[in-house]
This record gives C-alpha cells, sequence and structure tokens, in this order.
C-alpha cells in the first residue's frame, strides 16, 4: 500500500482556535483555556473556504437549513472569544456560497439578554443560518445554566428551527432539577448516576483519561486486527484547524495534512512518507509495536477503545519527537 485515497470532504467544521473557556472533560479536540489563542488568519480562512466551497453539502432540509453532520459549521475551542473573526467567517463563507452554516458554543459569553440578541442578530445579518447550543453536563460543570438557557431563547427567537441544543435530553434534565448555576461534575453524578446514559459520548480525545474509570478496560490485544481506515478515509465531518491541519474522523492530533491544499490530500496521501499514519490504516498492533520498539512506549494496564490505545501510543511518540508531520498540532498532545 502505497498511498491512502481520501474521500472529497462533504460536510465539516473549521476549528478558529482551540483556546476555550472551558477544560471539558469529553473534548476530542483536547480545547482548553490553556491554549495559545493562534486564531486562524483571515489569509487561511479565505483559502481553506475557496477549496471548500464547491464540496459542502448542504443540509437535506434545504441550504439555508442546518444539520448537526451537514454543512459547514465553525468551532473551537470557542470561537466567541473572538466574535469579530467569527463574523468575517460568516461573511467569507457566504461570499463563496456554502450552504448550511452555523457556529457552534458554550454560551458562556450569554451573561444578558441584551449582548446575546445583538451577537446573534449580528451573525443572522452576516447570514450565518443557524447556532448549535452545546448541552451537557461537562459544559455545566464550567458554565452556568441560565447562560445556557438564555442562549437557547434567544437564539431561537432569532434563527427560528435553525437554533439547534445538543442535546436537548440534558436541557430538559436540568430544568427539572431547576439548575441555575454551573454545577459540578461529580455532584451531577451524585444527584444523577445514571445521567450519562444519555449522552452521545465518543470514548476518544480527553474522554478516555479523565473519564476512564466510568468503562470497562481491556487489554491492547483487543484491538489487535482493528484499524482506523473508515474514520481516516470518510469526508463527512471533517475538520480543518487553525494551524490548517486536516483531520478527519473526529481523530484529534491526527493531520492528513494541508486543509489549504484539499486537492492535493483528495489525490492520495503518500505513506512511505507517513509511518504512523500507515499502521493506523493498517493495525493498531502496528502502531503499538512502532511505539513499543521505535520509543520504548509501555502498554498500560487497559484501554476503553482503540481510540484510547491510539491516543495513548501517539501522545507517547509525540512527546518525544516532532519528525512525524501526521501528528499534529504537537501542542495538542499536552492537553490532557
Amino acid at each position: 500500500m502505497q498511498k491512502l485515497y481520501v474521500q472529497e470532504p462533504v460536510s465539516g467544521g473549521i476549528i478558529l482556535s482551540y483556546k476555550c473557556t472551558s477544560e471539558c472533560k469529553h473534548c476530542m479536540y483536547a480545547c482548553s483555556p490553556r491554549w495559545e489563542a493562534d486564531w486562524i488568519s483571515e489569509n487561511d480562512l479565505q483559502r481553506i473556504l475557496n477549496q471548500l466551497s464547491d464540496r459542502i453539502q448542504p443540509s437535506p432540509l434545504g441550504k439555508s437549513r442546518i444539520g448537526i453532520n451537514h454543512g459547514l459549521h465553525f468551532t473551537g475551542g470557542e470561537p466567541f472569544l473572538n466574535f469579530e473573526l467569527l463574523v468575517k467567517a460568516t461573511e467569507i463563507a457566504k461570499e463563496l456560497g456554502i450552504p448550511s452554516t452555523f457556529v457552534e458554543t458554550n454560551s458562556f459569553w450569554c451573561v444578558d439578554d441584551e449582548a446575546a440578541r445583538e451577537k446573534f442578530i449580528r451573525l443572522r445579518d452576516s447570514e450565518l443560518d443557524g447556532v448549535l447550543i452545546s448541552v451537557n453536563p461537562f459544559v455545566l460543570d464550567q458554565v452556568p445554566f441560565e447562560r445556557t438557557e438564555r442562549a437557547i431563547r434567544i437564539s431561537r427567537e432569532v434563527f427560528g428551527q435553525n437554533a439547534i441544543v445538543y442535546q436537548e435530553v440534558f436541557r430538559d434534565q436540568f430544568e427539572r432539577l431547576n439548575i441555575k448555576d454551573a454545577l459540578p461534575f461529580e455532584e451531577y453524578l451524585h444527584i444523577q448516576p445514571n445521567g450519562l446514559t444519555c449522552a452521545e459520548l465518543l470514548p476518544m480525545g480527553r474522554a478516555v483519561y479523565t473519564l476512564g474509570h466510568l468503562y470497562r478496560k481491556y487489554p491492547a490485544r483487543e484491538f489487535f486486527g482493528e484499524s482506523c481506515r473508515e474514520e481516516l478515509t470518510r469526508g463527512w465531518h471533517i475538520h480543518i484547524d487553525n494551524y490548517s491541519n486536516y483531520m478527519t474522523g473526529y481523530c484529534g492530533g491526527i493531520s492528513l495534512g494541508d486543509g489549504r491544499e484539499i486537492d492535493s490530500i483528495c489525490q492520495g496521501l503518500d505513506l512511505n512518507e507517513r509511518p504512523i499514519l500507515t499502521a493506523l490504516v493498517t493495525d493498531l498492533k502496528k502502531l503499538l509495536e512502532f511505539g513499543v520498539q521505535q520509543f520504548g512506549y509501555k502498554e498500560d494496564e487497559g484501554y476503553i477503545s482503540k481510540c484510547h490505545l491510539c491516543l495513548d501510543v501517539r501522545k507517547h511518540i509525540a512527546q518525544k519527537t516532532d519528525e512525524f508531520k501526521e501528528l499534529r498540532p504537537r501542542e495538542f498532545y499536552y492537553r490532557f
């Protein structure tokens, strides 16, 4: 196998920065306040959005409607930390005719009705199609729920049906509990010991370390014979970060190349230049062996998923060397 062929992107998101107001326990991209902001430049935004303009497909409900896995979203980190950049990104996307655009937010900034309404209206007037409000126990751990409720109420006034709450089950749960402030995660579990059964929680990213105690663990050999080929070659819900890393499958820290050169990525990746990527699309056993033999990785006592095994080996390697261009951004591997 000399080349890896990646599907054309049909939906996805732009990570404006990994910097966030929160450090959520389930974050797949290890975002936190500790990151340097390093906001994506307007020049890179223009180049990336140009590449995506004839590829992103609209929601099945129409080009001005949004859906979690359709269209294009602006995310982070927390995109409202740089509101002017978010507005600019929206304007560029609409100038290029990109359909079904929306922004994701943790609502930390919704401190009063006037501020929330002003920002949502400005985004709507810049032709952003909608907004996704994150609602879950991990956001609640750090953002007062009254701000989340305000964001939901006012975004629905402004964007109507294009204001998505992700996930509604948690909003209903928090309202029943009459929560207004932030609630530490451990207190939430005490109140709702089975609460996470409602969560669409992927066992990857920061979750494998902060929430691993909630899962059964398996020896590495349990995941031998499995690969990440499907995740790494899919074209839906890709992400391009502020360093122009092109990422697929929610796989933080794995760059398939330069998101400003999507044509080149889709023409095939030379695996001879990417030994870690080669292992990942072949067999996770090979990744483990590579980490052990080349970098002295020691197998952990157990892993909750193949993503846990993959990340733990990659983290060990990335903290030893910066020679592998597929392990980007490197700062990702220091944010767990």
